[in-house]
């Protein structure tokens, strides 16, 4: 196990996220190592009381790895929601990979801003070319980097040609 890995609560639907989020990555037509589920304990059958009750059979615990990054979840009950205050960032490395990405992980349009967007379990990612928009953005002419902050900021989706049209720009 990684020294320090995401922890992700979900109320009751902990193991049908972790699924999609395997098969999300497990197509990635740029993928660079393998998605898959590690270990899954559960809730023992019941009765269990107090603020558990109810999650009998549910996942207590699951590991899961996504093309290297381990992460683990648990069904805890509806008392804390996930918020943009943490997000999952996914670097790509071109549109294709890209567009993949916001495809399978973008299901709250009203969420989506730079590059950001929300999945159907509420967890917040950011879908984005690090390395190319940081050496655009970092480049010494403070001019080319702001103009293509300026044209980011007008996104939804990350357009990765848009983003070297205004960093060309004369």
């Amino acid at each position: 196990m990684q020294k320090i890995s995401p922890f992700l609560w979900f109320d009751n639907n902990a193991e049908e996220a972790m699924k999609y989020y395997v098969s999300v990555f497990a197509g990635n037509p740029a993928k660079k190592a393998e998605s898959k589920v590690v270990t899954i304990q559960r809730y023992p059958d019941g009765p269990l009381e107090g603020p558990m009750k109810g999650m009998e059979g549910k996942v207590l615990t699951e590991v899961f790895d996504l093309e290297g990054q381990q992460l683990m979840a648990l069904d805890g009950g509806p008392h804390f929601k996930f918020t943009e205050a943490i997000s999952m960032l996914v670097d790509v490395e071109n549109q294709e990979e890209l567009d993949y990405f916001w495809d399978k992980l973008s299901a709250v349009p009203q969420a989506e801003q730079c590059g950001w967007c929300k999945d159907k379990f509420g967890l917040s990612w950011q879908i984005a070319p690090m390395a190319l928009m940081g050496q655009m953005m970092g480049d010494k002419d403070r001019a080319k980097g702001g103009r293509v902050m300026q044209a980011m900021l007008k996104m939804k989706k990350i357009d990765i040609a848009e983003l070297q049209r205004a960093y060309e720009q004369a």
